[in-house]
């Protein structure tokens, strides 16, 4: 069970509260043991659940990317179009959920055959229903106690935005009139639906492992803020989900093992906007020449896509699902009156400047291949050293046909390949593990010309996300690398592990280890009594 968002800290801070009373008495019984580890480079949904369910997140730079060997095309990790091409080129057929298992809200499958509002597979109508689906309706009251929370949920959202005007809270974002419906799609209904067909699958005990994703907190701490009182109201919530799931297992014959784990975590700071007074795209402009044609997607990486994909218009549904041409971000962009329209298209610009919580993506687009440091200081004389020498940037990092890959800050340079610093380190306050981790993405096909990480204060644990978002995640900089996973007492989990396709191979030798063909598969007492 997956708590998207939640890094380790904050997970301690709200059982130390009181808010999370199902997981602080497992961890006092000693049933549980709780341990830490690190994201990738791009501390994300869609990096952290390919490599978790699948082994294998490479060539994944950020929630969004531009593949320039693809007719310069935007890769969305939640676009309904390219969350199955991800899927694809990732799979081996040997997922976390390849051996009878079930996806439940995910972003990928894990190989699972039966998955229900898994975005790699939503094309296929037929995902949307199975058996699991009956313990959601067989209780006559759920429906409408989901439309009661639903709406509660929806007006504490209105509530936390007095609030926070009425206090001055800071950093705060405009969350407008729409997003509290939003907020409780993805903190209600797909958490209740999710619970539920979870029980279900649990009482009916024909799986051997399941994997499913709340979204619930990290859409409220993008909005709200990582420690603001309305993301600690979801948690509480949320361990009531886990104690249901806790107690289905109690009447089941099959002896079903109970992880929470978290893909990410979340860094809250004001964003780069209302800090410095204008956007990474405004910044690039500002270095380039005024003829150059630049696109820009700023738009906030949340679970916002997610919970879309479940409320298009109804006039529109059969179209989206003929048009293989766009994915769930370009739908929004194109039948939202309030957008006004872009001067330049993706395909038209010879810059594209994509954003991913405070990792920022500069594409120069006009060139086929990656350029190097040389080439970019050639033609675009400016953007180096003006995005190296911003205050709201901590480094970037760029390819040298001569040094190979560099990490330049405003007051030193630091050369991956040889480890060689000269000036101030600009990585010195990026963990241990960020060189280890820079490596691997340069390494990658689609990294972008430039890449940029936004400035990262210590002492206050804030980051300047490039997006209009209070927590942010998917580059690097504080808690937003450091999740955490619950794991059963007799489970041998390293702590610190650090990548999210270590963590596949963690999970999938301790499930490994119950064969199911010694497990007693007999069905569940409430099931008999249900039938």
């Amino acid at each position: 069970m997956e708590i998207d968002g939640l890094a380790k800290n904050i997970l301690l801070e709200a059982i130390e509260l009181g808010d999370m009373p199902t997981l602080k008495r497992w961890i006092e019984e000693g049933s549980h043991e709780l341990k830490g580890w690190e994201t990738d480079l791009s501390s994300q949904t869609g990096a952290s659940q390919a490599g978790i369910l699948h082994g294998n997140n490479d060539d994944m730079v950020a929630f969004r990317w531009v593949e320039k060997d693809n007719n310069n095309k935007i890769m969305v990790s939640v676009g309904l179009s390219d969350a199955p091409i991800l899927e694809k080129r990732i799979s081996d057929g040997n997922g976390l959920l390849a051996q009878h298992g079930a996806s439940r809200s995910n972003l990928f499958s894990g190989d699972a055959n039966d998955v229900i509002f898994t975005f790699s597979q939503m094309k296929n109508l037929g995902k949307f229903y199975n058996k699991a689906w009956k313990y959601v309706f067989s209780n006559p009251s759920n429906f409408s106690r989901i439309v009661c929370l639903f709406l509660y949920d929806a007006l504490l959202d209105y509530i936390s935005q007095l609030i926070h005007r009425f206090k001055d809270i800071k950093p705060r974002i405009y969350r407008g009139f729409a997003f509290p419906f939003i907020r409780a799609g993805a903190n209600v209904f797909l958490r209740e639906i999710t619970t539920l067909a979870l029980i279900g699958d649990v009482l009916k005990g024909e799986i051997d492992v399941a994997y499913v994703t709340y979204l619930g907190y990290d859409e409220i701490a993008h909005h709200s803020g990582v420690r603001d009182f309305d993301a600690f109201i979801a948690l509480k919530d949320l361990d009531k989900q886990f104690h249901r799931v806790e107690m289905a297992s109690k009447l089941c014959h099959r002896p079903y093992q109970l992880v929470v784990h978290s893909d990410h975590g979340q860094t809250n700071g004001a964003t780069f906007k209302q800090r410095y007074g204008l956007s990474l795209e405004d910044l690039v402009k500002e270095l380039l020449p005024v003829e150059t044609q630049i696109y820009a997607d700023m738009s906030p990486s949340t679970g916002d896509h997610f919970v879309s994909a479940f409320t298009l218009p109804g006039d529109k549904v059969k179209e989206y699902f003929n048009d293989k041409t766009h994915d769930v971000n370009s739908y929004i962009q194109r039948y939202n009156p309030l957008k006004k329209p872009d001067l330049v298209s993706e395909t038209d610009a010879n810059v594209l400047v994509l954003a991913s919580g405070n990792l920022g993506m500069i594409y120069l687009t006009g060139y086929v291949k990656r350029l190097s440091y040389e080439e970019i200081n050639q033609i675009y004389i400016d953007l180096i050293p003006g995005l190296a020498n911003h205050e709201g940037i901590s480094f970037i990092m760029v390819d040298s046909e001569i040094n190979g890959a560099l990490a330049i800050g405003s007051k030193g340079t630091y050369y991956l390949e040889t480890d060689k610093v000269e000036g101030e380190n600009p990585l010195a306050d990026f963990g241990e593990n960020i060189v280890k981790h820079l490596r691997r993405t340069h390494g990658f096909k689609h990294t972008p010309d430039i890449l940029v990480i936004s400035m990262y204060d210590k002492e206050k644990n804030e980051v300047a996300a490039f997006e209009e978002l209070v927590g942010s995640h998917g580059g690097v900089g504080g808690e937003q690398s450091y999740p955490f996973i619950l794991h059963p007492n007799k489970w041998n989990i390293q702590d610190g592990i650090v990548g999210a396709e270590n963590v596949y191979q963690a999970f999938k030798s301790e499930i490994s280890k119950n064969n199911p063909e010694q497990m007693e598969q007999g069905s569940c007492e409430l099931e008999q009594t249900l039938n």
